[in-house]
């Protein structure tokens, strides 16, 4: 009995053991296994999850106060200022944790003390009541750990005192901002443009696809992101280069608590400034161009009455452009009368942007309006895109010997019409006072800016050789002289122009539609579009892309992206064709030319338009100098100014003796150049009487 008992308690014992080797094992093994877990949960918090949870943590113990980006300067040709951020310093209050209301109140109080005694005297005076509002005490406007902006501009003795008396003034702080200003000299105005804060320039696509962009989760780049009190580029060059011009954003970082409310001292990350422009305009050329359609203007609205400069009384608008021939760079652009671009600083009044509602529009690169207040009235008034008129004719000149309709050589008897059309439904072109000119070779055709001529050898010739399809062959060569195509510059909202030939061969017929081209009548352009096809008559084929800009440098002045001209297209003629057009453009008469000691060619154009069922005529002029190696381009609009000859060509003689004294039309400048243009009167006949 005791050994079966003793051999079953045996038995008992080694079971128990392996039990409890069984359990120790397997609770070794889960011991391991839940240690595993959490050595591999530690790696992926600290590894994989531990940036994100880092920067949330940052997140809910910080907040950013965005301080905006400080923009570049634009400056002209040679390095003077037209559109600069100036710095002012403002006074901000940040609510510290625990204020109360009546502290807040007697804070007031003491800061209109110090404005009193210390601020400007010529501005009204700010009341405590005025500054407790601006600080917000509520809440109503910003959330606790937001800066509240209480005065701006403040004087030096301003700064001077809050910067020592820190302590006394519990949350005050003085904080340097940036405020666009442009020159009180109006240069260039509308292709400089003007600014907007972003929440009102959402408008524009540009400024809608970046608010969409900045909703992407994937947008991290917070000084990249606008702030909706931001200044942006609203029009112009502000507009065309606003990535270049902003900069980035700064940030003043506060440490919080879980109500938002400030517990440590505050970081500052500063902004960024901008890069600067350097532009091809000339300030000098710029304002004198500005200055000459002004004078123009006057001078034709006070004209005795019966002359011919009086047939441009109701002139009330011009524009003018000047490209070199060789770079492309526009020195000078001007869309009169002009407007102060300051009235944009902080927001324009109402009454401010009534008064200057039709300035504000570049009418060098889009149709801008009549300045009529009256609906009816602006409607009986050419826009600032007219019809090329006579200036037209050079190139007819070149698509008729190039599709070899005539030769240098060809004739053609002008007896001061041209009549096409079938038999019962005629229609007559006539000449300028229905001139008859006799025998015409194509240089006499545009010297004598005969429309008989245009029409017969070149615009019917053309339908008669390819009939309906001479529109589309017509519609080629402009394009590739870049009329009916934007000039390439980039600038926003730059027109294409009116093509009317191809309404006219609807409407009309084919034939109507090259033979009214062939003189002008059927084509509306900018003045851009016109100084680019003459600067490409100057250089015999080459058109070149129109820069604005010289370079671009950062804020230590290294250049980051410089320019070089860009030929966007050439065409190939022989020379016996330039040299065609330019003995008729030599010999063309215009008004304001006496003494200018360069040869020129030119072109003036008196362009015909039917406004609200009348018609009107408005002045045109091209040229370029000098002759045996052009380097300028010139092109003038005077809407309703009359004859080119007598309305346009006197501001264009200005520029370039504006631009030889500035520049210099053989590589010097001419410092010693008249800037006043001789008396008109004193200069024969005009040759804007020789066309319509």
């Amino acid at each position: 009995m005791s050994n079966s008992s003793s051999e079953d308690g045996q038995k008992r014992e080694l079971r128990n053991r392996r039990h409890f080797s069984f359990r120790l094992n397997m609770f070794f093994f889960v011991t391991f296994f839940v240690f595993s877990l959490l050595i591999v949960r530690l790696a992926i918090l600290q590894f994989v999850d531990g940036p994100t949870l880092k920067a949330r943590a940052h997140d809910i113990g910080t907040r950013d106060v965005p301080i905006p980006p400080i923009r570049g300067n634009i400056f002209d040709s040679q390095g003077r200022p037209i559109a600069y951020s100036t710095s002012t310093q403002s006074l901000y209050y940040t609510l510290e944790p625990g204020t109360k209301e009546e502290a807040a109140q007697q804070m007031a109080a003491r800061l209109v003390q110090v404005f009193d005694k210390y601020g400007d005297k010529t501005k009204k005076p700010m009341t405590a009541e005025e500054v407790f509002t601006n600080m917000d005490f509520g809440g109503k406007v910003y959330l606790s750990y937001q800066q509240r902006r209480i005065k701006s501009d403040l004087t030096k003795e301003e700064i001077a005192f809050f910067s020592e008396h820190r302590e006394v003034f519990k949350g005050i702080d003085v904080v340097e901002e940036s405020i666009r200003q442009y020159s009180p000299d109006k240069v260039a105005v509308q292709l400089v443009g003007y600014m907007k804060q972003m929440k009102g320039a959402s408008s524009l696509n540009k400024y809608k696809a970046i608010r969409q962009d900045q909703l992407d989760p994937a947008f991290k780049d917070p000084t990249l992101k606008y702030l909706d009190s931001e200044e942006v580029g609203f029009d112009g060059l502000e507009l065309m280069y606003q990535e270049q011009l902003r900069g980035r954003n700064g940030f003043k970082s506060y440490p919080v608590n879980n109500k938002s409310q400030i517990i440590g001292p505050m970081q500052l990350t500063k902004p960024v400034k901008g890069d600067n422009l350097f532009l091809t305009i000339n300030k000098d050329v710029q304002l004198a161009t500005q200055k000459a359609i002004m004078d123009q203007l006057y001078n034709l609205q006070h004209a005795a009455p019966g002359t011919v400069e009086s047939q441009g009384k109701l002139a009330t608008t011009g524009y003018a452009v000047a490209m070199e021939v060789k770079t492309g760079k526009v020195v000078a652009m001007a869309s009169m009368p002009d407007y102060n671009s300051n009235l944009w600083q902080g927001g324009i009044s109402t009454k401010d942007y009534d008064a200057v509602q039709f300035f504000t529009g570049n009418g060098t690169i889009r149709e801008v309006q009549a300045p009529y207040k009256d609906d009816k009235e602006r409607r009986k008034h050419p826009s600032s895109l007219v019809n090329l008129g006579s200036t037209q004719k050079p190139l007819t000149i070149l698509v008729g010997l190039n599709e070899k309709l005539i030769t240098p050589y060809s004739t053609f008897k002008d007896p001061g019409y041209f009549t096409f059309g079938s038999k019962g439904h005629e229609t007559t072109v006539k000449n300028a006072s229905s001139a008859a000119n006799g025998w015409l070779t194509p240089t006499m055709g545009i010297a004598k800016s005969s429309n008989a001529f245009m029409s017969a050898m070149v615009g019917n010739a053309l339908y008669m050789k390819n009939g309906p399809s001479g529109v589309d062959i017509w519609d080629k060569y402009m394009k590739q002289f870049g009329l009916g195509v934007t000039t390439g510059s980039g600038l926003p909202g730059e027109s294409n122009g009116f093509i009317n030939y191809k309404i006219e061969a609807k409407k009309g017929s084919a034939q109507s539609a090259l033979v009214y081209a062939s003189f002008g009548q059927q084509g509306r352009y900018t003045p851009l579009q016109l100084v680019q096809y003459a600067a490409m008559l100057a250089s015999h084929g080459h058109r070149i892309k129109p820069q604005f800009v010289n370079e671009i440098k950062d804020a230590a002045g290294n250049v980051v992206q410089p320019y070089k001209p860009e030929v966007l297209n050439t065409v190939n003629f022989p020379n016996s064709y330039w040299r065609t057009i330019e003995n008729g453009m030599a010999l063309v008469k215009v008004q304001g030319f006496d003494n200018f000691k360069y040869n020129f060619y030119r072109k003036t154009g008196t362009s015909e338009q039917g406004v609200a069922g009348n018609l009107v005529e408005n002045g045109v002029f091209i040229a370029y100098a000098p002759a045996e190696n052009p380097t300028l381009a010139v092109a003038v609009v005077v809407p309703q100014g009359g004859y080119g000859g007598w309305a346009a060509a006197p501001i264009g003689r200005k520029i370039f003796d504006a631009y030889d004294a500035a520049v210099g039309l053989t590589g010097a400048p001419l410092k010693s150049a008249v800037a006043a243009s001789p008396n008109p009167a004193a200069s024969s006949t005009p040759g804007g009487q020789q066309h319509p």
